[in-house]
């Protein structure tokens, strides 16, 4: 007797005379979404088996073979994608293909029902293949829609066939299967007793192919396949493990991959983490724009200017594509794209993109045809640069559920690897004399290593994803590169989603969307997702205060947040130091200082664009402002192929000459704008040319007499500067030391300001909003 209907008879409860009808029952049942449900020693009776034949000759006149058999209106499983009803008896209800939808025109079969009624004319007559109901065999997985799957491009994608449910099912099904009766006995107890997912009814009624596709349906097929293995390691059948995990290796590996990349991405870590009070990714995600015409990403946009000193180019929006699209792009020459590469100015999310792009692959939302996704950081290649290593001991090193995977070197096998963070890499590739390797187990240096992987020559059937800031992509030769991109940020309707996602309060999520858009360069800065995400952990800490949102946010204090996170993000990426240990050094001082006095000359000249020669004329190097600041960036090429840089906004040039202009000031007593000759004639003695009211004076004539627009934000820089929330509180312990004293004299500062704008009402009419926001930039105290 076969071991399925031993066990089957061994553990049922009814009562004998309701034996005969179950076992009829049985006979009678329709096919599952794997093949026939029944044990392959079950015997049928002759006149049964033409019983059932004229049933499905009489189907199959009606229907147009073969079609998934679906649930109507039934929601997928959310760890199979599939969902089976069964009635009170051991048999199957409803039982489909895993991850199917229904197609146009399936039909649902009730099995509960002893006449099955045969659908209607107009149903059959779009269906092309034939039904069958007795298949010894699972059948191939039938995808929701073969048109579509057909295209290597179209999402989601189609699974290895080794990574499929059905091969999962049958690895199971024929390991199972060569169990004793004992064996299985003692398998299915210890399955029970430890997955707490599943009853021991659900384990003990039906024969194998209900076991099998009953836990796959309950546990998902990788859960349901680990614990197989598991189970059958318990039992002491290290064999039956060992044979298992052999025929289902690519499956595993596929699972763990996806379990590390849940685990790393699916809480997204901003700012200084404080527990329980994680975001997850999916619930706060907006998808940037991304384009694939690279104009340097910078904004052009200005509260004063209409255009900045210097043109910049916007992409168009039918330049925009999908994060998850990709690599379903193709070469001019019609073969997909093997490298391509993505960068864009700090604070553009790139980070929190390629988490995304993982989440999603994790989850089989997007880019399913990628049987491993592999990360491969340019920070951890950096670290390695120690001794020689061959390609597979880096990807071993970064994914450690790689050791010892051979699947790489097969031609079909279609994987990912990440690059990211290509600006951590700070030594200079070789790209012409590098020496060639031709396989990914010889040692190399990094650099080599490196400069062998874009070329090609090393993981040749993998896809690489290259991601870092302009600056430092900008060596990579474009012969290496197939497709480019570069995130352009959120537009206003973005800026709108990613402050309400963010909160479960909708009446706070709307009062921080009014209260940013009061301020007009607020509004157009929040492009960038970085800043985007300030605005909310610093508007959602503000309304927590009675009487908050009186008066406009100011401006001063979120640009001051920006220059301090991006120089302690370079400590922390670039120079490894921890978040107890970002205290600023003299040359990180230093640093900011030039590049604030760069600024500054830069304003005075009235131009936005610099080039390597004047970094050297303020004693910078160009790697340290243009790749690790986080203030500036390179622009595309020139005519002339001289490489040109700005700043990530010409606002924030601005705010950095106001910054120089006041710390030589503040640390220096020094007015840079003016000498004791050109002083007004109010300020008489020594003292009073170094005080707070000289350098507003200097400053105010400075803007007056120009045209609209060349200094009047610098002056509302420099008087928020003056704030002592800004000087003595924000810059404290960075720029100054905590002891420094504070600036005085701002009485009269705020006297000179007032009559300004009073004289200003005639003459500068144009003018006068802004004195007003200048003087509220100093003497306003947040509630």
């Amino acid at each position: 007797m076969d071991p399925d209907t031993e066990v089957e008879r061994i553990f049922r409860h009814e009562h004998e005379e309701e034996e005969d009808e179950e076992e009829k029952k049985k006979k009678m049942r329709p096919p599952s979404s794997y093949g026939s449900m029944k044990s392959d020693s079950d015997v049928m009776e002759d006149e049964e088996e033409e019983e059932e034949e004229e049933e499905g000759a009489a189907a199959a006149a009606v229907f147009s073979p073969p079609l998934p058999v679906v649930l109507p209106n039934s929601s997928a499983q959310e760890a199979t994608g599939m969902q089976m009803v069964r009635s009170d008896s051991p048999e199957t209800l409803f039982t489909m293909t895993t991850e199917q939808t229904k197609p146009p025109g399936a039909v649902v079969i009730d099995t509960r029902m002893s006449d099955i009624e045969p659908p209607s004319e107009d149903d059959g007559d779009d269906m092309d293949e034939e039904l069958v109901t007795h298949s010894p065999e699972p059948p191939e997985f039938v995808e929701p829609d073969d048109s579509m799957q057909d295209d290597e491009n179209s999402q989601p994608g189609k699974l290895h066939p080794e990574q499929s449910l059905p091969h999962v099912f049958k690895s199971i099904q024929n390991i199972l299967s060569s169990l004793t009766r004992e064996e299985l006995y003692s398998f299915k107890m210890w399955f029970y007793q430890w997955e707490s997912g599943i009853t021991l009814q659900q384990v003990m009624e039906g024969d194998m192919l209900d076991f099998v596709d009953r836990i796959l349906e309950i546990l998902g097929p990788d859960r349901a396949l680990l614990h197989t293995i598991n189970t059958l390691e318990s039992v002491r059948n290290k064999p039956a493990a060992d044979e298992l995990r052999k025929l289902c290796e690519r499956a595993l590996i596929r699972f763990n991959l996806k379990q590390y990349l849940i685990r790393k991405h699916q809480v997204i870590r901003e700012g200084v983490v404080r527990a329980g009070k994680q975001n997850l990714l999916e619930h706060v995600y907006v998808e940037p724009q991304i384009s694939t015409c690279c104009y340097g990403g910078v904004d052009p946009s200005h509260v004063f200017l209409p255009h900045p000193p210097t043109p910049l180019q916007v992409p168009s929006p039918d330049t925009f594509v999908c994060l998850n699209d990709l690599f379903r792009r193709q070469k001019a020459d019609g073969q997909p794209v093997r490298t391509a590469l993505t960068t864009g100015i700090p604070g553009m999310g790139m980070t929190v993109s390629v988490g995304k792009f993982c989440l999603d692959w994790a989850e089989l939302v997007a880019n399913r045809d990628f049987q491993f996704v592999l990360k491969m950081s340019f920070r951890t290649l950096w670290l390695l640069r120690n001794k020689p290593r061959s390609a597979m001991e880096v990807i071993e090193y970064s994914n450690h559920h790689c050791k010892g995977m051979k699947y790489l070197e097969e031609e079909d096998c279609k994987f990912l690897v990440i690059m990211d963070a290509f600006d951590c890499y700070q030594a200079s590739l070789d790209w012409e004399n590098a020496p060639v390797i031709n396989d990914n187990y010889t040692q190399a240096h990094t650099d080599v290593l490196i400069v062998n992987i874009i070329r090609g020559t090393v993981l040749r059937g993998a896809r690489i994803w290259i991601l870092g800031r302009r600056a430092a992509v900008s060596q990579i030769p474009s012969q290496h590169i197939d497709f480019v991109t570069e995130i352009q940020g959120f537009s206003d309707e973005m800026k709108d989603e990613f402050l309400t996602k963010r909160f479960c309060d909708a009446e706070l999520s709307a009062k921080i969307v009014a209260h940013y858009k009061r301020l007009p360069m607020l509004r157009l800065l929040t492009r960038q997702p970085f800043i985007c995400w300030m605005v909310a952990t610093v508007f959602e800490r503000c309304y927590r205060y009675q009487g908050y949102g009186t008066h406009p946010p100011r401006l001063t204090p979120f640009y001051i947040s920006i220059m301090v996170v991006q120089t302690n993000r370079k400590l922390q990426f670039y120079h490894n130091k921890g978040e107890n240990e970002l205290k600023w050094s003299s040359d990180d001082k230093h640093l900011v200082l030039k590049i604030g006095k760069m600024a500054f000359k830069m304003l005075e000249k009235n131009v936005s664009v610099f080039c390597e020669g004047d970094l050297k004329e303020y004693g910078l190097k160009l790697t340290d402002v243009v790749v690790l600041s986080g203030m500036c960036t390179e622009l595309p090429a020139a005519s002339d192929g001289k490489r040109t840089f700005c700043f990530i906004h010409f606002t924030f040039q601005e705010f950095m000459a106001a910054m120089y202009v006041f710390s030589t000031f503040r640390s220096e007593s020094r007015n840079v704008l003016g000498n004791d000759s050109h002083m007004p004639k109010i300020f008489t003695s020594k003292e009073q040319t170094k005080s707070a009211a000289a350098l507003i004076q200097c400053a105010l004539e400075r803007t007056l007499k120009s045209p609209f627009g060349h200094y009047d934000l610098f002056l509302r820089f420099l008087c928020g500067m003056l704030s002592p929330d800004c000087h003595d509180n924000q810059l404290s312990g960075f720029l100054y030391g905590h002891k420094a004293p504070k600036v005085g004299g701002l009485d009269k500062v705020q006297e000179l300001l007032e009559k300004t704008i009073q004289t200003a009402q005639e003459k500068y009419r144009d003018r006068v909003e802004n004195l007003k926001e200048c003087l509220r930039e100093m003497i306003q105290e947040d509630e």
